[in-house]
Order: C-alpha cells, then structure tokens, then sequence
C-alpha cells in the first residue's frame, strides 16, 4: 500500500498547487485522480504465476516449432538442389527471384533482364559446381546448430566436403569469393530466414581451413590414442593450403584447367615461409597431446633445417620452454620462512 499513499500524497500536493492556479488545469488534474484512485498494489498469486509460465512456455514451444518446421523445409530443398549443377542453378534462381524480386516487389522483366545480364556467369560450370558446395556446407551448417549435433560426427563429413573441394579447386578457380562467403549470407539461407546459426560454434565458410580444422577437425583428434590420425589432418590441412594458394591466388600451377607457367612469388612465400609456421604448429600439437619423445626429436630437426626462418628464434625459445621441467611449489621450511624446492633430476 505505500505506493498508493505515495501517489495521493503527491495527487494532494498537485492539487493543492493547482487551486492557486487556473481552473483550466482541473480536467486534467481530475482524470489523474480517477486513475490514481483506482490503483492497487496486488501481488500475483500461485495460481497466476503458474498460468503465466505456462503460457510463456508454450509461445516459445510454439516459436521452435515454427523454426523447425522451416528449417526442415529449407534442408529438404537444400539436399533436393546439391544433387546436381542443374538443379542447384535451378535452386539458385527460384531463390534469386523470391529475395530480390518478389519480396522487393520488383516487376518480373526487371527479374528477366537481370538473367540476360548474368548469363555468363550463370551458364558457368564453375559457378554451378560452387553453388552445390555451398548448399552441402549449409546443410551441414544447419546440423551443426542443433542442440542435439553430434560435432564429433559431424567433423568427419566437414572434412568429405573439403577433400572434395579441394580436390575440384582447379575447376573452382575462379570460386573462391563465391565460396569464401558465409553461407547464412546466401540467397539460399535468405530465401528460408535462416539466420545467424551460432558461428562461434561452427565455421560459416567451406574453404577457411585455419577455421575449420582449429574449431571442427582437429578437437576431436587431441588423444593419445589418435596421433597418428590427428598427424595426418595436419598434414591434409598444410596440403589444401598450398593447393589454396596455388590454384586460386594466380600464382602458377593450374589455373581454369590449364597450366599457368611458373609458380609465383606468393606460392614461393607460402612454401619458404608458411608451411615450417604451420608444422611447427602441428609438432607443438602433437607434443601437447601426447606425441612428447617422436615430437620433440622432429622439433629439434626443424629448428635446425629452418635456423634461417625468421621464427626459428622463437621457435627455440617456446622448445626451450616446454624441456624445462616446471619448479616445484615452495615448501614452507622450519619457521615459516618458505623455501623453493629444486626439481629433482630425472
């Protein structure tokens, strides 16, 4: 009640305020007591509290399910569209046509002339083959924001998608701005509201390899008993990035299914300066994850057929680090004066 005797404390006050003024004021002041004067401080029983909260969780079951219904729709059209080029262009059109024709509410000869303006790169294979690596990835997307997602599984089939990339990245040559999108940002996700699916969680694009293997391939690989399985990824994900660089950066090799001549000076780069960075990652993997004694031996061997690399002072110091046995927690000694205690030798 010490809110209602608040408000008509303050209500006499106006009031008498207001006497001393114009009575202009009093129809006002008149309806700000009728609503005043109706105020009541009551407290929601059990009763009411229950009803709400069941009537809150059924607006949010009812928003999930809404969700999901939509987002079952849009794997079922995904799943139909990446069985072929043709039908993922056919896909990509319809798609095209909803998000900025229809629901722009363009004119269908506005749509029809930006078909004859793109006809190149819609009758590129290329493009074709892109737009089916996209559908598969956001499929795999969508899994992955599942609460129930198995991301373990989920790995090995990320890392099927990216051999096969990787194993068609002279025919996506000129892909990899397509590619390199987020695929929530695609016609395909606009066209079924698919939204920001958690990227923290799981990487949004089909070729950021430094992303996908820290966050997806290589978590489920850091055990004793799957070294020799984690060594091999590392070295698949060194191999896809030089394929990177060589196939897509125009820097020799092939390029649109023809040899290009020479590899170039970022080709030269990645290979004097990038891979001994990216193995050495993956020694100090392995040797964090169990591989210690074959990993340390490797690590001693690298620093010394890469002491030129402007990492290999580094390099030494974090080796240097991980040799040095850690000094033991200071013992209280005899008084209370606290003493280091020497590590033993081994």
């Amino acid at each position: 009640m010490l809110g209602v005797f608040f408000c008509a404390s303050a209500l006499a006050r106006t009031l008498e305020f207001a006497m001393t003024r114009s009575m202009r004021t009093v129809p006002i002041l008149a309806c700000l007591a009728l609503t005043i004067s109706n105020a009541r401080s009551e407290s929601l029983s059990s009763a009411d509290r229950e009803a709400l909260l069941a009537s809150l969780e059924a607006l949010r079951e009812a928003a999930i399910s809404k969700v999901d219904a939509r987002f079952r729709l849009a794997m079922t059209a995904y799943r139909d569209a990446m069985a072929s080029g043709d039908a993922a262009m056919d896909f990509y059109l319809k798609c095209i046509e909803k998000v900025n024709f229809d629901d722009q509410q363009k004119k269908n000869v506005e749509f029809r002339e930006w078909k004859r303006r793109e006809a190149d790169k819609l009758s590129d294979p290329a493009f074709r083959l892109a737009l089916q690596y996209q559908l598969r990835w956001l499929t795999l997307t969508l899994r992955a924001s599942s609460e129930k997602a198995n991301l373990t599984l989920l790995a090995g089939e990320a890392q099927e998608i990216l051999d096969a990339i990787f194993h068609d990245a002279v025919k996506l040559s000129s892909q990899e701005q397509q590619l390199g999108q987020a695929v929530t940002s695609t016609v395909f996700a606009k066209a079924y509201e698919i939204g920001n699916l958690g990227k923290d969680k799981w990487p949004l694009s089909p070729v950021n390899l430094d992303e996908i293997y820290s966050v997806v391939v290589f978590p489920p690989l850091r055990s004793p008993g799957r070294l020799e399985t984690l060594r091999s990824a590392w070295i698949k994900r060194i191999q896809q990035e030089g394929i990177k660089v060589e196939a897509w950066s125009g820097n020799g090799g092939k390029k649109n299914g023809q040899s290009s001549g020479p590899r170039g000076p970022e080709y030269e780069k990645f290979v004097t300066e990038t891979v001994p960075e990216l193995q050495w990652q993956m020694e100090i993997d392995l040797l964090r994850n169990g591989d210690e004694s074959r990993a340390a031996k490797r690590m001693l061997d690298h620093i010394t057929k890469h002491i030129s690399h402007r990492s290999a002072r580094s390099w030494g110091e974090e080796f240097q680090k991980l040799l040095t046995p850690a000094i033991a927690p200071a013992a209280p000694a005899p008084g209370g004066t606290a003493q280091a205690v020497a590590p033993t030798a081994p």
